[in-house]
């Protein structure tokens, strides 16, 4: 099973189809997920991918042949997944490569009560029982199946006062991901105006990826956006639990921004409350969330560091600039849908537009994350390090390293699956922003480097 090597990542199992990731594996994962889980049911889902029917199938098949049930959720969100492993109480699985191209397949895992399953919470050794291979044990479980899709939209609409919401103009390019199958549901009798981009299922991805972090790829919302009039624009990645905006005049709006944004409703309604933000969100966040009341709390990238750092804290909402949105009362998991309804009733109340709502918030440029090609990160990292110390920047080696240098600060990590350095550089303005990133680039590529 040298194949595991590959598909086990930080936070999930995801390779491509049927190469990496075939229903053998998926059949010796479920075996071995059941084992680790110890719980008499599991609850299993999959997003739109051709591929997904045949390997939750199998995985099934792997959960039953450990004596456990599987209740079978069908065609489901990401966030809904968590919603119903928090509201049942069970562990769950979720087939899904989220934003990968079409060939791809994955599996998120989660025990009941939603919490994360990752690389320092189980998949190690859940990893260990997959190469393994476990005999079959007992009576096999049984199969359910259950469709909870209107009881999570009641949940998401449940953040909001739906009384208090306007007749805002919509637009939702969900990338014929798994959007278009749960974000209906939950508009189903509000007083939106939506028009729908893409809606339909479909995991080869035929109009663009679905994967919005990518400028290129709400290209098309953006303008749809600005031929409409419409208030905002609302783009799904393919497992829709990450959304991002765009706003009335088709720009968008970043992940730290819309956390920002997040914070000071959310801590509006619910003051003194503590807010999680990675440390790459930018420096606004922290800012914005003092100024509204809250205590920020900063914490590494990745969903299982934000989740134990909520359970810890007891922290009211998190946010990464990546557009993962958590909150408390959502089992501190992450929700595109729940994020966007905190959004759409801000707008609703204040009468304005987004770009006015934001405005306040935008205070820094950013890089964006510039990623570069590396042969030997670690050596990479020292010499970045040696070179900033010896200018007197303050550094934290959090995740990956950061250098605070008074009017700019930079994080450079290593991806946890490629040989990249993954750059992220904030400062005062566009100029100097631009400036510095170059300056940063062309010290992590004086070796043999390469952009991606």
């Amino acid at each position: 099973m040298a194949v595991l090597d590959s598909i086990f990542k930080a936070y999930d199992i995801r390779g491509t189809y049927p190469d990496q990731l075939d229903a053998d594996v998926a059949r010796r994962v479920g075996a071995a997920f059941a084992a680790f889980a110890a719980a008499p049911s599991i609850l299993v889902a999959r997003d739109m991918r051709p591929s997904g029917e045949e390997l939750s199938a199998a995985f099934a098949e792997g959960a039953n042949s450990q004596g456990v049930d599987v209740v079978d959720l069908g065609l489901a969100s990401t966030d809904l997944l968590y919603y119903a492993a928090g509201s049942l109480d069970a562990p769950g699985a979720v087939f899904t490569a989220s934003h990968n191209p079409a060939g791809y397949n994955g599996i998120k895992l989660c025990l009941a009560g939603a919490a994360p399953v990752g690389e320092e919470s189980g998949l190690v050794e859940i990893k260990a029982m997959t190469a393994e291979g476990l005999p079959t044990t007992g009576e096999a479980g049984s199969v359910t199946r259950r469709d909870l899709l209107r009881d999570y939209a009641e949940h998401v609409r449940s953040f909001v006062d739906t009384s208090a919401l306007a007749p805002l103009r919509i637009v939702v390019d969900s990338a014929n991901g798994m959007g278009g199958h749960v974000a209906p549901a939950v508009f189903e009798g509000l007083p939106f105006e939506v028009t729908w981009m893409y809606q339909e299922l479909d995991g080869t991805f035929p109009n663009h990826p679905a994967d919005p972090l990518n400028p290129a790829n709400i290209v098309d919302l953006r303008a749809r956006v600005l031929e409409l009039g419409a208030d905002v624009g609302l783009a799904f990645d393919g497992d829709a639990d990450r959304v991002f905006l765009v706003d009335e005049r088709g720009i968008g709006v970043s992940g730290s921004l819309t956390t920002a944004l997040l914070a000071k409703g959310i801590l509006a309604k619910q003051p003194g409350e503590t807010v999680l933000h990675n440390l790459i969100c930018s420096k606004a966040v922290p800012e914005v969330i003092r100024e509204s009341g809250g205590t920020p709390v900063r914490t590494k990238v990745g969903h299982s560091f934000i989740k134990a750092v909520m359970a810890e804290t007891g922290a009211v909402f998190g946010g990464e600039h990546s557009a993962h949105y958590y909150f408390r009362d959502n089992y501190r998991a992450d929700s595109g849908l729940i994020a966007a309804m905190i959004v759409l009733e801000q707008l609703s109340v204040s009468g304005t537009k987004l770009s006015q709502l934001i405005a306040p918030l935008d205070r820094y440029a950013a890089s964006g994350e510039v990623n570069s090609t590396v042969d030997d990160a670690a050596a990479t990292l020292a010499r970045v390090r040696e070179h900033f110390e010896g200018l007197g920047a303050d550094v934290d080696d959090t995740d990956g390293l950061t250098f605070d240098l008074g009017d700019w600060w930079f994080n450079l990590r290593p991806s946890n699956t490629e040989p990249l350095l993954r750059l992220n550089l904030e400062a005062a303005d566009r100029a100097a922003c631009d400036a510095r990133t170059d300056e940063v680039l062309t010290l992590i590529r004086s070796t043999d480097t390469t952009e991606t």
